[in-house]
């Protein structure tokens, strides 16, 4: 038998309060990090790159383009950008020479493992500090989180 739903007004609430916090949060935690981390910080797209090539390595830029819900031509640009860091390495396809899959440089992994470990120091920190009531309902919320993000993804979202 399926849940019961949230009356609308509760949803629209829920809805606000998302798209207000979590740019908010996100925000408050690149800040924290900016200060700590040694290297020049990257515009928010070629970080979203990185992470997807990290998380997914070999995917193509069309499938980039799609996990990023982006043009192509705008990924390519940014594959562009970032190859000429040094943090992304373009491979032929082996049987179709038109497509490129796509890997993280060696310093590409460094980099994104100490922004990772920073972020990580830094939300446990911000984490220890709330109730234990608190932090049971944000560890109770992680799943309903992560399909709240397939969702949005999902090209029905």
């Amino acid at each position: 038998m399926p849940a019961p739903r949230v009356p609308s007004q509760d949803v629209d609430h829920v809805a606000s309060a998302l798209v207000a916090f979590l740019p908010a949060l996100h925000r408050a935690l690149e800040r924290k990090v900016g200060q700590e981390f040694p290297h020049p910080r990257l515009p928010d797209g070629q970080l979203a790159l990185l992470f997807l090539v990290e998380e997914r390595e070999g995917i193509t830029v069309r499938e980039s383009a799609e996990a990023l819900l982006m043009k192509p031509n705008n990924v390519s640009a940014l594959v562009s950008q970032l190859t000429e860091l040094g943090l992304l390495e373009r491979r032929q396809d082996p049987a179709d020479k038109r497509i490129a899959h796509l890997h993280p440089t060696a310093t590409a992994r460094e980099r994104l493992a100490e922004a990772r470990l920073l972020k990580e120091a830094h939300m446990a920190r911000a984490l220890n500090t709330l109730t234990d009531g608190d932090l049971d309902a944000l560890g109770a919320a992680l799943g309903a989180l992560t399909a709240l993000t397939r969702r949005l993804h999902s090209p029905a979202g």
